[in-house]
Order: structure tokens, then C-alpha cells, then sequence
């Protein structure tokens, strides 16, 4: 159904280029600027099975994104200055701005030198357990477990469960039937507790992957320093803020914040959501992020930013740059913001 659904999504970005109603969409829905939203930054892998596949995009995908804004004479800032153009309405110049969620290494080796190649500042939004090394990247656990095995066994709402993995076909669905079915657990626990049993049958050191692609704060520091980078808040744990008490789920900003403030000796005035999208966070996180002193905090629903955006900054929307779609054709549609509004139904603001 994911790949289906990755298929449409493709078919639909190539009629918006070839049939050029991208050019008569963008003086509606292009906005005033878009927020780019970007996890891995590394050379393509050559994985037969690669579920993850949509949370990276390759440093050359990423310097044609930067060549094209830079040729269509749109600028690249901060957080911080797209929160000063909403609050002062300036609208005179169009703008892209870069987010990079998590905080992985490979932003560092391969998104800082693209980025100084184009003079282009980028925020990198750091969940504070993946610093310290403690943090659990259970959708790459899972991807790894199933890649180990022939077959998955599991309890699925209390019926035993088996799931072929033999084929790349095959791990693709029993990825996607288990990453939805965990993603509607109650509770992060609930992730914890079945990823980390399948890790313990497959043979895979769950502890190990955040160390291992994660920066810690000693790496942290350096990058925080450059010119170029900014540092962002993603939570303590990177857990599902709508489905936690208000009182935690302030605390998962607001102690993240605090913590990386704390190390790195800088201010952090900005939030990324974990996950983002609507089952992750709504108005009462959006109030949260308020409440808790962000300048900004951006989602994961899809959209341009609009004059009316400034009305909700802490409901922000992006667009992917999604490893499904590197097709330097699309960089048009994507600055038109044809493709994000028919994703919305043609509305302009999501914010409830």
C-alpha cells in the first residue's frame, strides 16, 4: 500500500511538471516562502530493502535543491529571520529555509560541505537523548530486525502472528504492517518493549544504532559553533507529544531545550515536533510550544508558508525533500507549492 501510494504521489509530482500547472498554481499557493524538511544527508545505498528510504536524500539531490533556489533568486535563512519576517510582515523577498530533524551524523559530513558550497544556513533539530547516546531510533531497530530475518513472529493485538521476510518484497510489507501497527500503540513504552524483543531475536544491538548515527554532544559542540548552523529542540525522547500528559509533554520541550542549552552555551528558541504530523501534535502542543518561550515550531504537515502563517508560528509547516522523489524536475513544483496544496485540499493554512 506504501509503495502504491509512493507511486501516486511520483505520478502526481510528474503531471504537475509535464503538464506546467505548477506555473499557473504558484502565484496562489507558492506563499511567501517554504520550510524544508530534511533527516539523513548521505550517498545513495545500494539496499535492496530500504524502508527508511524517504528519510535521506543524497548530497547531490541536495546541492541541485540549492542550486535551483539560488538561480530563482530566493533567499536562504534562518528560524530566525523567518520568524522576523512573519512578526514584521516583510514579504518583499521570498525564502527557503532548511531544518534537518534528529541530528545525525551524516548532517555534519555531508549536508555541512553542500550547504558552505551555497552559503546556505540550516538548523539542526536535536532530540537530547540521541546527544547523550541513551535515545531508541526504533523505525531503523525495526528495519534492521526484519533485514536479519526469514520470517517475523510476533503478537499483534494478542494473536500470534507470522510474517514472511524472506524476499525484499516481503520485508518491505512486514515493515510497514509493523511500523503502523506500533505507531498505534498507547505508548512509547509499547514501542520500546516490542522493538527491543525483536532486536533480542534478531540479533540486533538496539543500544548500539543511536551511538552510532547520532552525534553526541562532544560533536554537537563544534557544528553548533559553525556560522552556518543553528540548533533546535526535538524533545528529550522523540515520543509522540500528543499521546503523553500535558505535564509531560511540556516537559519533553522545555528539559530538551533546557539540556542543550545547558551544553552547547547557546540559546534554543526553536522546536521540531517528533513525528509532526496530526496524531503527533495539535493545537494543545501548539500551545504547549507557546506557553513553553519558542520563537517557532514546525510539523511535519505538508505545506507552504503563507502571510497568514504568522498567526501560527508554532504550527509551521514543511516540505519534504523526500528520498522517494530525487528527481531535480520536481524542484519547481515543490517552490510552486502546487503539490502541497492538493495535498490540503487547496487549503492554505493547517493548523488546527
Amino acid at each position: 500500500m506504501k509503495q502504491f501510494r509512493t507511486n501516486v504521489i511520483r505520478a502526481g509530482l510528474g503531471a504537475l511538471y509535464f503538464t506546467g500547472a505548477h506555473h499557473l498554481l504558484r502565484p496562489i499557493f507558492s506563499g511567501v516562502g517554504a520550510i524544508f524538511m530534511l533527516h539523513h544527508v548521505r550517498p545513495q545505498r545500494d539496499a535492496e530493502f530500504q524502508p527508511n528510504r524517504h528519510l535521506e536524500v543524497t548530497p547531490q539531490f541536495l546541492r541541485a535543491m540549492l542550486a535551483h533556489l539560488r538561480a530563482s533568486g530566493i533567499d536562504i535563512i534562518t528560524p530566525d529571520e523567518v520568524h522576523r519576517r512573519l512578526i514584521e510582515r516583510n514579504f518583499s523577498r521570498r525564502f527557503a529555509c532548511f531544518s534537518l530533524d534528529d541530528g545525525y551524523r551524516d548532517n555534519r559530513d555531508f549536508a555541512l560541505p553542500v550547504m558552505r558550497e551555497f552559503d546556505a544556513p540550516f538548523t539542526v533539530y536535536v532530540a537530547s537523548d540521541f546527544a547523550e547516546g541513551t535515545g531508541r531510533l526504533w523505525w531503523i531497530a525495526l528495519e534492521m530486525a526484519i533485514a536479519k530475518a526469514s520470517s517475523i513472529e510476533i503478537a499483534i493485538g494478542g494473536v500470534a502472528t507470522r510474517l514472511d521476510a524472506s524476499t525484499p518484497a516481503a520485508k518491505c510489507a512486514a515493515f510497514c504492517r509493523l511500523h503502523d501497527w506500533l505507531r498505534s500503540l498507547p505508548g512509547e513504552h509499547d514501542i520500546h518493549r516490542e522493538v527491543a524483543a525483536l532486536c533480542a531475536r534478531h540479533g540486533v544491538d538496539e543500544g548500539a544504532i543511536c551511538r552510532e548515527l547520532c552525534m553526541s554532544w562532544d560533536e554537537l559542540k563544534p557544528l553548533a559553533g559553525d556560522p552556518l548552523v543553528s540548533i533546535g529542540a526535538h524533545s528529550i525522547t522523540h515520543s509522540n507529544l500528543a499521546r503523553q500528559s500535558e505535564e509531560i509533554a511540556g516537559q519533553e520541550m522545555t528539559v530538551s531545550r533546557a539540556r542543550i542549552e545547558s551544553v552547547l552555551q547557546r540559546p534554543v528558541v526553536h522546536l521540531a515536533y517528533p513525528y509532526g504530523d496530526k496524531v503527533a501534535a495539535g493545537p494543545r502542543e501548539f500551545a504547549l510550544a507557546r506557553a513553553g518561550g519558542f520563537k517557532t515550531a514546525v510539523t511535519t504537515r505538508p505545506g507552504m508558508i503563507f502571510r497568514e502563517s504568522a498567526g501560527h508560528l508554532t504550527a509551521l509547516p514543511r516540505v519534504s525533500l523526500n528520498g522517494n522523489y530525487q528527481d531535480e524536475r520536481i524542484l519547481p513544483v515543490l517552490m510552486s507549492g502546487a503539490a502541497t496544496a492538493m495535498w490540503n485540499g487547496f487549503r492554505r493554512i493547517d493548523a488546527a
